[in-house]
C-alpha cells in the first residue's frame, strides 16, 4: 500500500460541501418569522386593551334584566289607595317618554330641608324645572305619585331609562328621614319590589349612579343604608 494513500471518504476533492437553502427560501422563512413576531405582539396588545376595558366596565353600574315573572305592562299595575296620585302636567320636566322595563328602584332626598311633599311636587310641576321623580315621600309619611310607572322620570341621570325614582323629604341638613317618612319609604319600596318582580338588592342610591351625595344620610351612613335594604326585604316577605 502506498504511503500516500488516503481513504476515499477523506479525500478533500471528493467531500460534499454542506447544502444551503436557496436565498429565496431563506427570505421566505425570515419573513414568516417576522410576521409571527408581529402577530404575537398584536395579540398581546389586544389582550391588554381588552383587560383594561373590562376593568373600566366592572366599575360601572351593571344593568340587569327584569327577572322572569315580572310584569311586561307597567301601566297595568294597580296603585293602592295609600298613594295619592297627583300627576305632573306635560311639558317642563315631564316628557311622557315611556319606560319599557324596570331594573332598579332609585332613592333620593329632596335636598331642601323642611319642605313638604306637595311643595316639592309643585316645584316639579313648574315649567322651568327640569327634574322630577315618580314618587315623593313627605315628612309625615304621605306619598304622592307624580308620574305613571310606565314613564321615565328625570332624577337618576343615565339610569332614568330603567329605574323608578323616589324622592324623600327630610327635616334638616343631615338628610335623615323622619320615622314616618322612613316607614312609608320601606312600605312603598316593598310594594314596588313585589309588583316589579324585584327584591331589596335592586334598591340603589343616586350616589351609586353618579357619585352625588344623595340621599345624603344614606351616603354618609352606609350601615343605615344596608339596614334600610334589610327592612325592605323583611317587609317584602311579609306582604299579604
Amino acid at each position: 500500500m502506498s504511503e500516500f494513500y488516503e481513504p476515499k471518504h477523506l479525500r478533500p476533492e471528493e467531500k460534499e460541501p454542506p447544502r444551503r437553502a436557496p436565498l429565496s427560501l431563506r427570505r421566505k422563512r425570515r419573513r414568516l418569522l417576522v410576521r409571527l413576531v408581529l402577530a404575537s405582539c398584536a395579540l398581546l396588545v389586544v389582550i391588554g386593551i381588552g383587560m383594561a376595558v373590562a376593568s373600566v366596565l366592572s366599575g360601572l353600574p351593571q344593568v340587569q334584566n327584569l327577572p322572569l315573572g315580572g310584569p311586561q305592562d307597567l301601566d297595568e299595575i294597580d296603585i293602592p289607595d295609600w298613594i295619592d296620585q297627583e300627576f305632573l302636567d306635560f311639558g317642563g320636566s315631564r316628557s311622557g317618554e315611556k319606560l319599557e322595563h324596570v331594573n332598579d328602584i332609585a332613592i333620593h332626598y329632596v335636598g331642601n330641608p323642611g319642605t313638604s311633599a306637595m311643595g316639592n311636587r309643585s316645584y316639579f310641576n313648574d315649567p322651568a324645572t327640569e327634574v322630577n321623580a315618580h314618587f315623593l315621600v313627605g315628612l309625615d309619611g304621605e306619598i304622592i305619585q307624580c308620574l305613571p310607572l310606565d314613564e321615565k322620570s328625570a332624577a337618576t341621570n343615565e339610569r332614568n331609562r330603567d329605574t323608578i325614582s323616589i324622592e324623600v323629604c327630610h327635616p334638616d341638613e343631615t338628610g335623615q328621614f323622619t320615622d314616618d317618612s322612613y316607614r312609608s319609604l320601606v312600605k312603598l319600596c316593598a310594594w314596588l319590589c313585589r309588583e316589579l318582580g324585584l327584591d331589596e338588592n335592586h334598591l340603589i342610591r343616586h350616589y351609586d349612579v353618579t357619585g352625588k351625595a344623595c340621599p345624603l344620610y344614606f351616603v354618609e351612613h352606609p350601615d343605615a343604608w344596608e339596614s334600610f335594604r334589610a327592612d325592605v326585604g323583611e317587609a317584602l316577605r311579609n306582604l299579604p
